[in-house]
């Protein structure tokens, strides 16, 4: 708590005086974000710092895994997010955003006893159709590749429950939302941003490609699988 305390002290006399008038503004005025950006509670993914945003930019929502529960699975902080920022905040672009090195993935894939936290094996129901994808599609990988892959599918698995929000499925209806898939490297900084027509994470290329909540087609010959190599030391 030391460092948090000194670094309050320090915001309050040093970094906020000099911008005190900005600050005002933000205050006076109604928040108007760019995103609704869904990413995991991992304390190592920073929204603002990988996509270098302002206070007001980036409407967020953090979960274990990046976990959005299907519409009516259970009435939950999460519905009330993604429903609020629709309907009141006006958000026309949502981002659902994976990263390296998850734990929460990692403890799904591997099923891991979770009897003692029942709260977490409860929570991974709303990624049962990630583990299964997995097991069918990836046994074969390594573990690095599989935890990348497992990563992957995640986002898309959380797309599609998303989609199943009223406010979700009526906005992509009349093309008025946009929901962007990426996967975060958190040893890179790289960014993998979902790829409907190619059906695989593919790297910034300065486009930006929004993405249907579909699966992934076929097997996972993108970008993240031959990170994941290289990460494992086995090339291509």
């Amino acid at each position: 708590m030391e460092k948090i305390l000194r670094g309050v002290h320090e915001f309050q006399t040093q970094d906020f005086p000099p911008q005190r008038e900005y600050y005002e503004k933000l205050a006076a005025k109604q928040q108007k974000p760019i995103a609704l950006f869904i990413t995991c509670s991992d304390s190592r993914v920073i929204p603002h710092q990988i996509t270098r945003t302002e206070p007001g930019d980036l409407f967020q929502l953090r979960t274990a895994g990046n976990i959005i529960p299907p519409y009516g699975a259970v009435v939950s902080g999460e519905s009330a997010t993604v429903e609020y920022s629709i309907a009141v905040l006006g958000v026309k672009n949502i981002i659902v955003c994976g990263h390296s090195q998850c734990g929460a993935i990692k403890a799904l894939i591997e099923a891991e006893n979770l009897d003692e936290l029942p709260a977490v094996k409860s929570w991974f129901a709303h990624a049962e159709s990630t583990r299964r994808i997995v097991r069918q599609k990836y046994e074969h990988l390594s573990s690095a590749e599989r935890a990348v892959a497992a990563t992957e599918e995640n986002v898309l698995v959380q797309m599609n429950n998303l989609s199943t929000h009223p406010y979700v499925a009526a906005r992509l209806a009349t093309g008025d939302l946009n929901i962007y898939g990426w996967y975060y490297d958190i040893a890179t900084g790289q960014i993998l941003q979902y790829d409907q027509p190619e059906g695989e994470f593919l790297p910034f290329d300065g486009e930006v490609r929004a993405a249907a909540p579909l699966p992934l087609r076929g097997r996972m010959t993108g970008n993240g699988l031959r990170l994941a190599k290289a990460m494992n030391g086995s090339g291509e």
